[in-house]
């Protein structure tokens, strides 16, 4: 059964190294890996969140190339993938976005490599995702979230963890791994 599941990759409001919040540039990688999965997996849409105009046009233009241009003749598993992405300039409008699709405003789910108290971990949320709510899975791109977004948000996820202390994985990377540990057979 595929999930009711939503996931957003935040450029704004995220921090930096020194904790400061910003805007953060979009990765054509990032747009790339990060559709890729959603689709293997079976996510509704991914929304790109950026209210920076160049931003926006640079996202557009490179979904462009691959869903209508030169791109999506050579390759349609490409184009398939980035027709899953939509962008839209704050978390508020790809939740007024998403209860628009008539499930009402989805449950929202934060990811952070930080340790918490009040993280849920991958089993919960995976059987949470058996259910008929619609969850939002958000990803922070800089140094993470905002602080403001974590402590809106409905529930923490547990970090990514390897066999070593080490704990610093691209942001595509931590979505395929989330990805496959929510919804993998």
């Amino acid at each position: 059964m595929k999930p009711n599941l939503y996931v957003a990759l935040v450029h704004y409001p995220v921090i930096n190294k020194s904790g400061n919040i910003i805007a953060s540039a979009v990765t054509n990688l990032d747009l790339h890996d990060m559709a890729r999965a959603s689709r293997t997996y079976g996510v509704t849409k991914f929304y790109v969140v950026t209210p920076l105009k160049d931003q926006k046009e640079l996202t557009q233009k490179i979904i462009s190339h691959w869903t209508s241009g030169t791109g999506s003749i050579m390759n349609p598993d490409r184009r398939e993938a980035l027709e899953l992405i939509c962008i839209r300039d704050s978390l508020n409008a790809v939740m007024e976005d998403i209860s628009v699709g008539g499930n009402g405003y989805p449950k929202t789910v934060v990811t952070s490599a930080k340790e918490s108290p009040v993280c849920i971990t991958f089993t919960e949320l995976r059987k949470m995702l058996e259910g008929i709510n619609s969850y939002l899975l958000i990803f922070g791109t800089g140094w993470g979230l905002a602080e403001d977004i974590v402590l809106k948000a409905d529930y923490q996820l547990e970090p990514v963890k390897g066999n070593t202390d080490y704990n610093h994985l691209s942001v595509r990377s931590a979505c395929s791994i989330i990805l496959d540990r929510l919804i993998s057979k």
